[in-house]
């Protein structure tokens, strides 16, 4: 444990969800295969896409509506309508496809547990102060066993932009009834983590590596965080 700056009495605890509380790669990794797999047995017009195919499409999407990459559900939807039409489906066919295959891929998405030792620390932690989730992602937090140990989890969408934008930062202080300097933000991605939570005055704990990783990763040109770590249970020793 690393500190940069000394430790300002918080009065929560935000967590990031994805490779902070848990490993997420293999998770995402298979939930594409099976959507892949999915599309390319229900809609032959698509059976020879693969992964960068989709891709580039999601990003050349993206391009055009900037709003849809602050909202993981809503591109991947536009994403998959987009690619079923170019690929010869009608309308009414390419609107179904996508609302399943979002479906499919949530499914998927989802299923897995947290660790049960993430999750002895978070019982332990939400003994001491409220703890809840911030989240660019789409997982579902009551369906890998986060619903016990976290007051409440805020993803990007519906208006709220990711991180590092400050909108659930704030959306998430004003819930709690705090301002956003109370915070104590833990994540695992400097860019999105450490500098949304200090563009707020949030204090910032920066696990580095991220969860099942092996290689810290070098700090990058930007805010500094509070202090950095590299397990999760460290966290035990700044919670009294």
């Amino acid at each position: 444990m690393h500190f940069y700056q000394a430790l300002r009495p918080f009065k929560a605890i935000s967590f990031d969800l994805d490779d902070t509380l848990y490993n997420n790669k293999p998770y995402i990794i298979a939930a594409e295969s099976e959507l892949l797999s999915f599309l390319q047995h229900n809609y032959p017009e698509v059976a020879s896409w693969e992964f960068g195919d989709w891709r580039a499409l999601k990003m050349k999407l993206i391009a055009l509506k900037p709003e849809l990459g602050h909202d993981t559900g809503a591109a991947r939807l536009a994403t998959l309508e987009a690619g079923l039409r170019q690929a010869g489906c009608d309308e009414t066919r390419a609107i179904k496809g996508a609302e399943q295959g979002l479906a499919h891929f949530l499914i998927h998405r989802s299923n897995f547990s947290v660790p049960e030792t993430t999750l002895e620390l978070l019982q332990m932690l939400a003994q001491r102060m409220p703890l809840i989730g911030i989240t660019n992602g789409n997982v579902d937090a009551s369906r890998i066993g986060l619903d016990d140990v976290l007051e409440f989890v805020v993803h990007s969408g519906n208006g709220l932009k990711m991180k590092p934008c400050s909108d659930m930062f704030e959306y998430s202080a004003d819930r709690l009834g705090i301002r956003t300097s109370d915070l104590l933000h833990v994540g695992d991605s400097y860019s999105a983590d450490v500098q949304g939570a200090r563009g707020v005055n949030a204090q910032a704990a920066w696990l580095n590596p991220a969860f099942g990783r092996d290689e810290s990763m070098s700090i990058g040109s930007g805010l500094l965080p509070t202090f950095s770590f590299s397990e999760l249970q460290q966290l035990e020793t700044i919670v009294r």
